[in-house]
């Protein structure tokens, strides 16, 4: 099952183990429960650490859960976890056995203040590309908290329980029979909602709300191309850098191919999310992930106080803001209550979902166009509904729309609500703006794809922002108070791309460096 060079890559990642790993399998009648057996049996191949060993409770799935040293780590998985999500279980394997990446020690603090017992669950299926970021950090919280577990559960395997509880899009995270979260998502705000929905004791020890971090010459905040950028320029100018981010690579994460970085032919999200990090860490930048500014206050010396969700702080001279953007939504009745059960904003992660199905897309930019037409090759219908007059997306992309003998345009169409039984989603009502009349369509889904909003509302109160909620700065990256720039798709700076971050970083940052000389 297993290819020679996945072997090497797995004996070799699994040869610093030192502890005892058992991948204890439950017995099932499912046809597909040798396919388990035979890839677990591959795995363990490649150390003598690794077992397969029979348990005891039967599944109507393949079922296996990850053992250390005779206990369990609360992390399993029910299904195959193959395609996006093989990552998943051998991360799970590693992190549970104390290999790889693990948060750090506040943000462990932290998640060891969820109250439990509960036990999670995420529905997933295997062609999803957000499904791995989610399963895999329920498994690390599951595996830092005694009372927490997670389990996968491959939807696709498990048609009845997802009908039962009216699943339309994954990643669905449940606990008990409540959908608590849906769609892509990070370890800070899944923390977040475990807090929410469970409940926090008090902490032990040392509290991480009174957690001062320390002072630094530099921090920027947002760790994709323009934030790494910054942040690898302030400290080849020997200042004491700080980098506070969700996550390290940001947007580019959800990117799939990219063709036009310069001297790049060809790369995709994740690689230049790892390449971003190991640049990263080849210089003495301290780096806090999960982690997401609430408030920053401009102190009278002109020192910036920085306080976290994580109930951290710190303080700085220099703020660099780069937190990008983030994928729009509507915001009409229906929205948000139908979210995962009918809305959607992934055409390739919940399409299959609404096969033979009708659906809608909001949005006629390439990115709706695009997914009008990945979808027309799975539902049976897919309207497309356009706020303008015509079409925004590129004429090689209409073109092709045109030829779909199942998709229909809709343009001058204002979306005003989404429908739904109390269970799913029934259908939608939009205004035509050109004679003001109101439409309905019945229809099973909603794809939103109305392009980027700036993540700056938690400096809206601080800075100036335009109509557009983009950070207003000169052509260094200057803002409207001193000592704070900001750079990348956040800002006012023309035309959103990769490369044209990455060089805005670097030229906030030299000039950051300059003001500062300037200063002494």
């Amino acid at each position: 099952m297993l290819d020679t060079a996945i072997r090497e890559q797995l004996t070799q990642l699994f040869k610093d183990l030192d502890k005892k790993v058992e991948l204890v399998v439950e017995p099932s009648q499912h046809e597909k429960a040798a396919e388990l057996n035979e890839m677990l049996d591959a795995i363990a191949g490649c150390s003598d650490k690794i077992s397969v060993v029979n348990g005891k409770d039967k599944s109507p799935q393949p079922k296996v859960s990850i053992w250390v040293d005779g206990n369990s780590s609360g992390v399993s998985f029910r299904g195959i976890p193959g395609g996006h999500e093989f990552s998943s279980l051998i991360l799970g394997i590693a992190n549970a056995a104390g290999i790889g990446k693990m948060p750090d020690e506040g943000l462990r603090s932290r998640i060891k203040r969820i109250k439990g017992p509960a036990k999670i669950r995420t529905y997933i299926s295997l062609s999803c590309e957000n499904c791995p970021d989610v399963v895999q950090a329920l498994n690390q919280i599951a595996i830092i908290h005694p009372d927490l577990s997670h389990e996968m559960v491959d939807g696709g395997l498990a048609q009845e329980e997802t009908d039962k509880l009216g699943i339309q899009g994954v990643p669905a995270v449940f606990i008990d029979d409540k959908m608590i979260h849906s769609g892509r998502s990070d370890l800070n705000e899944l923390t977040r909602k475990l807090e929410e929905n469970l409940g926090q004791t008090e902490a032990i020890g040392n509290n991480p709300q009174e957690l001062n971090l320390g002072h630094f010459d530099v921090t920027v905040i947002g760790g994709g191309p323009a934030g790494v950028s910054s942040a690898i320029y302030s400290v080849r100018k020997g200042l004491k850098t700080a980098i506070v981010a969700k996550t390290i690579g940001g947007q580019v994460q959800q990117t799939g191919g990219i063709e036009n970085m310069i001297s790049v032919v060809f790369t995709e999200g994740p690689q230049l999310t790892a390449n971003l990090l190991e640049h990263l860490k080849a210089y003495p930048v301290d780096i806090y992930e999960h982690r997401q500014v609430k408030h920053i206050k401009d102190l009278d010396d002109g020192t910036k106080q920085l306080s976290f969700d994580s109930g951290e702080s710190m303080t700085c001279d220099t703020l660099i803001i780069a937190t990008g953007a983030q994928w729009k939504q509507l915001g009409i009745p229906g929205e948000k209550e139908y979210t995962g059960r009918g809305v959607a904003y992934c055409p390739h992660c919940d399409g299959p979902y609404y096969k033979e199905k009708k659906v809608a897309v909001i949005g006629g930019g390439n990115s709706g166009v695009e997914a009008a037409i990945d979808l027309a090759g799975i539902c049976s219908e897919v309207v497309l509904l356009e706020f303008q007059e015509e079409l925004k997306a590129d004429r090689v992309l209409i073109d092709k729309l045109k030829l779909l003998k199942n998709v229909s345009v809709v343009t001058e169409a204002k979306t005003s609500e989404v429908i739904g039984d109390g269970e799913k989603v029934v259908g939608l009502t939009y205004q035509d703006r050109a004679t003001q009349s109101m439409h309905k369509l019945d229809l099973d889904g909603v794809f939103v794809q109305i392009g980027l909003s700036p993540n700056s509302a938690f400096v809206s109160d601080l800075l100036e922002i335009n109509p557009y909620g983009e950070i207003v700065t000169d052509t260094k990256g200057r803002t409207s108070v001193p000592g704070i720039y900001a750079a990348g798709d956040v800002t006012t700076v023309p035309y959103k791309q990769i490369v044209i971050s990455m060089g805005e970083g670097a030229k906030v940052a030299l000039a950051a460096f300059e003001d500062r000389m300037r200063a002494q």
